[in-house]
């Protein structure tokens, strides 16, 4: 399910540390970036039985977003899940989330969130509003939205990254998923994790 503050407008050494700055030049455009597969956990939990949440997470997924460091101004983000790719950790209780009463895979293989803007609260956190698209109805989505780190990759593909944590509700019985819903064996509230590293794509 889903991203993901407002994302940070400008790294100094004063909101993060002296090894992030970068200079204004460098960061006075809106920039593409793209979420890393291997570096992105977009998991949720929900309740059972008010007992203790059940955590889940999609395996596949893509997503990208453009982004102005300098202007703050966020466009053209979304974000495309595989529903078929949930993975519970229980094979029955899988089996039963891929079907009707819950993701309906077979009809919806497809859930997205998308968004074009956002509010930032100060130079680190913020919420991006969107829409999720999901069983075929669409929405809205607030997520909560932080930015841990915006620096160059120290090895592998080098690029300028940026570090992201967001989280946000979604209600099943809005998007027509009522299964134990009323009798409380199934959380109606299903909380959206996102956590990932998004690199510059240009």
């Amino acid at each position: 399910m889903a991203l993901a503050g407002y994302f940070k407008s400008t790294v100094t050494g004063a909101t993060i540390s002296a090894g992030l700055v970068i200079s204004t030049a460098a960061q006075a455009e809106p920039h593409r970036y793209e979420l890393d597969p291997e570096h992105t956990t977009i998991a949720f939990m929900v309740d059972h039985l008010g007992y203790a949440d059940t955590l889940g997470v999609f395996l596949e997924f893509e997503g990208s977003f453009t982004y102005d460091m300098d202007t703050q101004k966020l466009s053209d983000l979304k974000v495309t899940v595989q529903t078929a790719s949930v993975e519970s950790f229980n094979e029955a209780r899988d089996n039963h989330v891929l079907n009707k009463d819950f993701l309906d895979v077979t009809n919806h293989p497809v859930m997205t969130f998308t968004a074009n803007g956002g509010t930032p609260a100060d130079d680190t956190s913020g919420v991006v509003a969107g829409e999720l698209t999901l069983l075929g109805k669409t929405q809205p989505l607030t997520l909560d939205v932080t930015l841990n780190k915006a620096a160059k990759y120290p090895f592998g593909h080098g690029r300028f990254t940026l570090g992201i944590s967001a989280q946000g509700v979604v209600k099943r019985s809005d998007f027509g998923m009522t299964y134990a819903v009323e009798n409380g064996f199934v959380g109606d509230d299903v909380q959206v994790i996102i956590e990932t590293e998004a690199w510059r794509a240009d």
